[in-house]
């Protein structure tokens, strides 16, 4: 426990001081973005400090991996693929790279967790379980790959990719500790403190943005989590999907609708649900605050429900679902403004 806390608080301090570390390095490099019709800021802001996150986070699985506490097969999966999705994002935050390069980078990441990991467990629906057998290597990657690229996507206004972090990765990092997964919780907890002293600079209004190298990681680092929690312990893919039930919602309709609309869903754009309240509100604090209250008031107690009663786990899952999915709908998610 005293070990665990300690970390935890390196992890706070050392990202912290590394977030303004990079801060400096964009300022003097002129990595910088610029607000235009697309975004929702209105003042340039650095950008890149994502990469403060994943320095520490990887300092810390490198601790539990060299003290033996975390399997080789979770280091790997982690380091492995979430070192290839970070360089991509950073050159995608220096360069602007095409969708068309970022994606088979994104692939690649996935199948390598995938391969160290084994894919998606079985999964149990209440009344019967689904083994995927070779079907579950497939859905993994894709799933990693979505969920990294919708953690991308949702990170469009100040604070709001990292307090998701931070709420996602607490909570499951607690439950895995009650669990007997000690390293995963750890770990988790790790990469929620992490994301606390990365919000010393990207609260709004933001100093510094998080860029694709921090949205793309966390993304995938919550994909091979969920993946690795389903096998390890108790807390199954459905509560993973219930605490990000927000982010999948809204990133998900906002792309099938762009889609069925024969938009560009890779180019960047102002469509998404909480994209449409900020506007309205004029408040980036205001809709990551609200988002946060979505998560701790009404999808943890569904999720706790969830881990606790696991025949369960389908009907609330539909249950949260669908309400999310009619708010998303009536906020025109996947809309333009002027629409």
């Amino acid at each position: 426990m005293l070990t665990g806390l300690i970390i935890l608080g390196a992890a706070l301090v050392g990202t912290t001081i590394l977030t303004g570390w990079t801060r400096r390095y964009a300022i003097r490099h002129r990595l910088i973005d610029r607000p235009n019709e697309r975004s929702s800021h209105s003042i340039p802001t650095s950008r890149g400090g994502g990469l403060a996150i994943v320095i520490t986070f990887l300092l810390v699985l490198l601790y539990f991996a060299l003290t033996g506490e975390l399997e080789t097969r979770a280091f790997w999966a982690f380091t492995g693929g979430g070192l290839l999705v970070a360089a991509i994002g950073y050159a995608d935050d220096r360069h602007d790279l095409p969708a068309l390069v970022r994606l088979p980078g994104h692939f690649a990441a996935a199948i390598w967790a995938t391969a160290w990991i084994d894919g998606i467990p079985s999964l149990d629906l209440g009344f019967a379980t689904l083994h995927w057998g070779w079907l579950g290597y497939g859905v993994s990657v894709l799933g990693i790959v979505w969920l990294l690229n919708l953690y991308n996507f949702m990170d469009g206004i100040d604070g709001l990719a990292a307090s998701e972090a931070v709420f996602v990765a607490g909570i499951a990092g607690l439950w895995l500790i009650s669990d007997g997964a000690d390293a995963l919780g750890w770990s988790a907890l790790a990469l929620a403190a992490a994301c606390v002293g990365f919000l010393f600079w990207n609260w709004p209004q933001a100093k510094i943005f998080m860029g694709d190298v921090g949205s793309g990681f966390l993304g995938y680092v919550l994909g091979v989590l969920a993946i690795i929690s389903a096998r390890q312990s108790d807390v199954s893919l459905w509560v993973w999907l219930l605490l990000l039930s927000v982010f999948i919602v809204d990133a998900t309709i906002t792309l099938l609708r762009r889609l069925m609309q024969g938009k560009k869903v890779y180019e960047a754009h102002r469509s998404h649900a909480y994209q449409h309240v900020t506007t309205m509100l004029d408040s980036h604090s205001k809709v990551t605050l609200g988002i946060i209250g979505i998560d701790v008031v009404f999808l943890t107690p569904l999720a706790l429900l969830a881990w606790q009663i696991p025949e369960l786990a389908v009907p609330i899952t539909a249950v949260t679902v669908l309400p999310l999915a009619v708010v998303a709908l009536r906020l025109n998610a996947g809309l333009e403004m002027d629409q």
